[in-house]
């Protein structure tokens, strides 16, 4: 028993280990170096020193397109990728990396330049971009995808913009470009790079004309996956003020995603642990302070995955809630097998409980005899009988042939019996006798006789 005792403990704490180990989630998120990858380092560095119940494995990747690709081929189990490129079908938001805002400008022409001349600050509205031509900031073919929604959106058609696309590194060479009309860029509100685009453009090209996107409300609904959003002043420079008055814009999410597969424990628990961790991680690495929760009010693209919701909501299940239905079909199916056992148990012992009815049917045939009987001897004789009936239907009790309410069934034909005994024992003697006896059927009267 002790060994047992042992093996049943340890097999307990094998599995209890098991089952409370920390989960380990692969993350795709790049180019290297980038402020989405320092976050996400940050963020697996900050869950394995202080979650329980999650762990985050990087997997660095060429860039968003590339990590969603790997998402969509099960690859990894998360994503960090921009919520208006291409994403596998059942793609779903965890949480809200950063927010990027299209900030578009043009120049108002160097001091002395002609101010009639092109691009020399003439363009003071997105239907005046037709004709020109447009140097976008980041290589990423998302961007100039953004653009053309914009001038659709706005009345003006795509072909009659030129574009050129300059890498993130390439500022001063997109300043210099004498060609370039206007400039996009898609950032955070603080993000470095638009800052210093803004500010060394000025000083190359003249100070900066933002243009406001005024049908961006239009194209949030006509397009989900961008927001319709507003540049407050001054928020690129305070002195002096880039821009003077709130533009209206629009934006794009990048995101953290996964699939629909992932299951609502994981994804609850990933979503909690990053939000535990939040502030950690923001002392050492200022884009962390972005990470937003998604928005569950309104029909977004991707949608967010129930677990995140479920956390969001106040409406994520407990223990119980999860598996209260398979509590409940396991007592329904336990009770089920022990009325089916209970039945085959009378199946196959009907033959005992044949037995036993034979019994009882024995002693009331006894019964009849004593009220016949002649003689004290002939009571005798049939009190004999009777209390080796008793024996035989003690021991099939005992062997659990007998069920207990077969059993009282039979003490009641033997209460009987004793009656008829002190009856015809009184007619014998002609009066009244000392109580009927009770030896071999003392045990039966105290546990089958009615009441008992």
């Amino acid at each position: 028993m002790l060994a047992l005792g042992f093996v049943a403990f340890g097999a307990a704490a094998t599995a209890l280990v098991y089952v409370l180990q920390p989960e380990t989630l692969r993350i795709a998120v790049g180019p290297a170096g980038s402020d989405d990858h320092r976050v996400v380092q940050a963020m697996a560095d900050a869950f394995g020193e202080e979650s329980r119940t999650v762990r985050l494995s990087p997997i660095t990747t060429g860039g968003a397109a590339e990590s969603l690709a790997l998402l969509a081929a099960d690859k990894t189990d998360l994503a960090v990728g921009r919520g208006d490129l291409s994403m596998p079908p059942d793609a779903q938001t965890l949480a809200v990396l950063r927010k990027n805002y299209v900030v578009l400008w043009s120049p108002s022409g160097r001091h002395g330049s002609d101010p009639k001349k092109k691009g020399t600050g003439n363009i003071k509205e997105i239907a005046s971009l037709a004709g020109h031509k447009v140097g976008i900031i980041g290589r990423t073919g998302a961007n100039v995808a953004v653009l053309q929604t914009i001038l659709e959106g706005s009345g003006v058609q795509p072909d009659k913009v030129a574009t050129a696309q300059f890498g993130t590194d390439e500022v001063q060479k997109l300043a210099q470009d004498s060609t370039l009309d206007a400039y996009l860029a898609v950032g955070p509100l603080d993000s470095k790079i638009t800052a210093d685009a803004i500010t060394t453009t000025s000083r190359e090209r003249g100070a900066p004309t933002f243009l406001p996107i005024d049908a961006s409300e239009a194209i949030a609904l006509k397009h989900p996956r961008y927001e319709a959003e507003e540049i407050p002043p001054s928020v690129f420079s305070a002195r002096p003020a880039w821009p003077a008055d709130k533009i209206d814009t629009v934006s794009v999410n990048h995101l953290i995603l996964a699939r629909k597969e992932l299951s609502e424990a994981k994804a609850a628990a990933f979503y909690r642990q990053l939000f535990a961790v939040r502030d950690t991680i923001t002392q050492g690495t200022a884009g962390a302070s972005r990470i937003m929760k998604p928005d569950t009010e309104k029909e977004t693209e991707p949608s967010v995955h129930r677990g995140a919701a479920a956390v969001i909501n106040g409406t994520e299940r407990t223990f119980l809630d999860k598996y209260s239905d398979y509590f409940w079909f396991a007592l329904l199916a336990l009770s089920g097998i022990g009325s089916a056992a209970a039945w085959l148990r009378r199946y196959l012992n009907r033959d005992e409980t044949n037995d036993s009815t034979s019994c009882r049917s024995r002693v009331v045939e006894a019964m009849s005899e004593v009220r016949k009987a002649g003689s004290e001897q002939d009571l005798l004789t049939w009190q004999r009988q009777v209390d080796a009936i008793i024996s035989e239907t003690l021991k099939g009790y005992d062997d659990g042939a007998i069920e207990p309410e077969d059993l009282s069934a039979f003490g009641l034909a033997v209460e009987l019996f004793n009656h008829a005994m002190a009856e015809r024992r009184t007619t014998l003697l002609g009066g009244p006798t000392d109580q009927p006896r009770t030896t071999g059927n003392a045990r039966l009267s105290s546990i089958g006789a009615p009441g008992q």
